[in-house]
């Protein structure tokens, strides 16, 4: 695992998805050597790099010009991008000219969340795998019956990450990313 201090960062584009989250949603996922990836809202590119290590192909999207270029930069920094295709637009027009989707991760959907999962569920590959990252209530929802409403039996799980900080009296835990992690399998 990539550590979250040795990313590139920046204040207008949001991540790394912290550390712990990705190692979650890489286990979810069941990544495999022969998976095609689409990270869709890729910010910094912490789950990019994290799946390029891992798959045969990633395709990082963000509406940001500045995510995809905070994403490369990373991907350069850790050696890593010879596997992966940026792509500077929104989630529902780029996911119109790709096929054959073995994982679908959606941690940034510009309020389209419901038209991207329609889009991919039409290009995921059987025994697919979706996985939608939130942190706002309404999303949780949203995610969750569209899923059903396409047939998907999705799993939510709510993970709140806190690191200890050694102070001269004791530890103190601080809360990082809290975040649900919604998954669903294509039957």
């Amino acid at each position: 695992m990539l550590e979250d201090m040795d990313f590139i960062k920046s204040c207008d584009v949001p991540g790394p998805t912290k550390e712990a989250i990705r190692a979650i949603i890489l286990y979810k996922s069941e990544v495999s050597s022969t998976d095609k990836v689409i990270d869709c809202g890729c910010g910094t590119g912490g789950i990019t790099c994290e799946f390029s290590q891992r798959a045969q192909e990633v395709i990082s999207i963000d509406t940001n010009p500045e995510a995809i270029d905070i994403t490369q930069k990373n991907l350069k920094k850790f050696g890593l991008g010879d596997n992966i295709t940026l792509i500077n637009d929104n989630g529902a027009n780029a996911l119109k000219d790709i096929d054959n989707i073995d994982i679908a991760i959606i941690g940034g959907s510009g309020r389209e969340l419901e038209n991207i999962l329609d889009i991919i569920d039409t290009k995921l590959n059987s025994n697919g795998r979706i996985i939608i990252t939130a942190i706002l209530v309404d999303t949780k929802i949203e995610a969750i019956n569209k899923l059903k409403q396409l047939n998907y039996n999705p799993k939510i799980m709510e993970v709140n990450i806190s690191n200890g900080r050694v102070l001269d009296r004791g530890v103190m835990m601080i809360s990082e990313n809290p975040i649900a992690i919604i998954t669903a399998k294509k039957r």
